[in-house]
């Protein structure tokens, strides 16, 4: 068994704090905590610990921008199919029509953006929506389609 020697230190209200926070958190004793610290502190691998952990932080950045650059990519063929097909789909309007179409698109650019507002509050996201609908078995959840309004479709 190991002999343990008593000293008495002092520590300002915020990092005892802090300390006996973790001690509760990682159910370990306070001086368990103080003595691990210390040896930290005073061991030579501190440098190459410190390198490990930010490697291993970089990794999971590095994956995670990965993930938002697929993301990213779905997103702008999504927005690029859907601009063809409407540009491809949408006949030119006559002069007299105009007024009216644009007053229609207005009117339907509030409700979208009304539409954006409230998804991006719920923090439903089309990714995630996406993701949910492949993973189905049917491939299709008609349920959870819904137009620009919000309305089911």
């Amino acid at each position: 068994m190991t002999t343990r020697t008593r000293m008495n230190v002092y520590f300002s209200p915020d990092l005892l704090a802090q300390v006996e926070a973790l001690s509760l958190r990682r159910q370990v004793s306070k001086s368990a905590i103080v003595e691990a610290a210390v040896a930290s502190f005073l061991s030579g691998d501190t440098a190459e610990r410190m390198e490990a952990a930010m490697s291993r932080r970089l990794d999971r950045l590095g994956r995670q921008v990965g993930a938002l650059d697929e993301d990213l990519a779905v997103l702008g063929e999504t927005l690029s199919l859907f601009v063809r097909i409407w540009l491809s789909s949408t006949p030119p309007l006559p002069e007299s029509a105009q007024a009216g179409a644009r007053a229609k698109g207005a009117e339907r650019f509030e409700g979208f953006m009304q539409s954006l507002g409230r998804r991006l509050a719920t923090g439903d996201r089309f990714l995630r929506e996406l993701s949910r609908d492949v993973d189905s078995p049917s491939g299709s959840r008609s349920e959870d389609r819904r137009d620009a309004t919000g309305d089911p479709a």
